[in-house]
């Protein structure tokens, strides 16, 4: 089921109202909650519940062994069945066919013509999110931070939590896991809080993902596009992804916060950031801390040497581009960010404490953003040659000749009038309502990254216009475009 869907927004109501008819009972709502998480990702495709139940019982039942077992080798083989199974899922239905087109084309280079197989594997929506949810479970278990549950049925609804199970943010037994053994309550200031996430997640898909969507697509699309009308693009897609992604974290968080549940944040205003070890701390946060806890530190981390840690912090930014996806060009996109941070691991600058934002720094947020939206070029881009062709063509065309038709082009892109506005004095048309609705999105992004969420939200955000503003524009935009997938369901 889709959070920007009708379904959805039947769903929904419908579920929070028996949940709290069953107020002060939290094991009853534990079942309502598991039913509904079924239904919501089944929405999708039924079949690979199936997937997300061996996750849970396997993983349930290796806890408790976990637990029980005092001898190291035996809790070691206890915990390699949760790897094997929750890595093994992973790898033959994200990664199977890659690794079998790239056995093919090794022998291929070597003069050696073999026939490959045809895999018709589908992706089950999520299953990257729930796996590393589910495992890391397990390895704490196995590392006595945390007791193993012993209700199943909190287990289960911990694992499959519908606002977040399909993409993220991926939270951490420690935290979500005594939620859900416990009464939840909600009080007035909370499901405000929540209602006002849900609508500024909303906002942020259908109005700037979804319209930034349809000018990346178009220039990504293009074999003629150069310079200005390229450069444009990319940037279309970096606010793309980041209204998207962020967009449905929000949505998560605020659905999550009416269940009286708390998810963590995962996006602290990462295009703010002054260095590229400053984005990584607020770009998809669950997911680096993960990488952090359960790939970083166990491979070492910085405790054998700097030769070693600076190896250690390269296989992780090569992972993390692996993580989304079967092809070099995520790879590439890894090892781009591996680049750009291994000189501040170096100088020792990956670790400073976050400072008070200056305008003086302004040229190294800058240069941060475009070092990102370069390495955008490879997630984007349909593969390898495609990114490097768009890579090669960005430097042509900035001549004034060249530009100003390009910019005429890119106008015209947005050319829709509202029906009845064509005679205004001052011509409307869905390009200033963008630009008005980007630039305001801009101005609240930063006055939240500069004063605090709680300041403008508790302070000049006051009554239900804001909300009702968003969720009309997010209306008018959801019914003018055709709806856009979230892009980490691919993942």
């Amino acid at each position: 089921m889709h959070f920007i869907s009708s379904a959805f927004w039947v769903f929904l109501p419908t579920v929070l109202l028996l949940y709290w008819l069953m107020r002060g009972r939290w094991r009853l709502q534990n079942g309502l909650l598991f039913l509904a998480s079924c239904v919501f990702y089944g929405w999708w495709d039924a079949r690979f519940l199936a997937l997300i139940g061996a996750s849970i019982i396997v993983d349930y039942f290796v806890g408790l062994r976990l637990d029980s077992e005092e001898g190291e080798g035996r809790r070691k083989a206890w915990l390699a069945v949760s790897l094997v199974l929750n890595l093994g899922m992973l790898f033959w239905f994200k990664y199977a066919g890659f690794f079998v087109d790239q056995w093919v084309a090794m022998w291929g280079a070597a003069g050696v013509r073999m026939d490959p197989l045809t895999w018709n594997i589908i992706l089950p929506v999520g299953i990257s999110f729930y796996t590393f949810q589910t495992l890391s479970y397990s390895v704490d278990v196995y590392r006595r931070r945390i007791a193993p549950c012993r209700d199943f049925l909190a287990f289960a609804t911990y694992v499959a939590f519908f606002p977040q199970l399909v993409a993220g943010p991926i939270e951490r037994a420690t935290r979500l896991l005594p939620q859900m053994m416990r009464n939840r309550h909600l009080t007035g200031a909370g499901a405000r809080l929540g209602w006002r996430l849900i609508c500024w997640g909303v906002f942020k898909k259908v109005v700037i993902a979804d319209s930034a969507a349809m000018y990346a697509n178009a220039a990504f699309g293009s074999a003629e596009a150069t310079g200005p009308v390229m450069a444009l693009g990319v940037v279309a897609f970096a606010i793309q992804i980041y209204g998207d992604f962020s967009g449905y974290s929000d949505i998560a968080i605020g659905t999550a916060r009416l269940f009286g549940i708390r998810l963590r944040s995962n996006f602290r205003f990462p295009y703010f950031s002054r260095d590229l070890g400053e984005f990584w701390r607020r770009w998809h946060v669950s997911l680096n801390t993960w990488f952090r806890d359960y790939l970083y530190i166990p491979l070492g981390g910085s405790r054998h040497g700097r030769g070693r840690a600076l190896l250690n912090v390269v296989i992780v930014f090569l992972v993390s581009g692996l993580w989304h996806g079967a092809d070099w060009k995520f790879v590439t996109w890894g090892a781009i960010h591996a680049a750009c941070f291994v000189p501040l691991f170096l100088l020792g600058r990956n670790r400073r404490p976050e400072r008070a934002w200056k305008w003086s720094q302004a040229p190294m947020v800058l240069w941060t953003f475009t070092m990102v939206c370069l390495a955008w070029v490879f997630f984007r881009a349909d593969d390898f040659a495609h990114a490097c062709d768009i890579l090669g063509r960005l430097p042509r065309g900035w001549s004034m000749e060249a530009f100003r038709p390009a910019w005429k082009a890119h106008m015209d892109f947005w050319a829709w009038c509202p029906e009845g506005m064509e005679k205004w004095p001052v011509e409307i048309h869905e390009g200033r309502i963008f630009y008005l609705a980007l630039l305001g999105f801009g101005l609240a992004e930063w006055v939240q990254f500069r004063h605090g969420i709680r300041w403008m939200w508790r302070g000049i955000w006051r009554g239900v216009w804001p909300e009702a503003l968003m969720l009309a524009m997010a209306l008018v935009y959801g019914t003018r475009h055709a709806a856009q997938e979230f892009i980490y369901f691919a993942f």
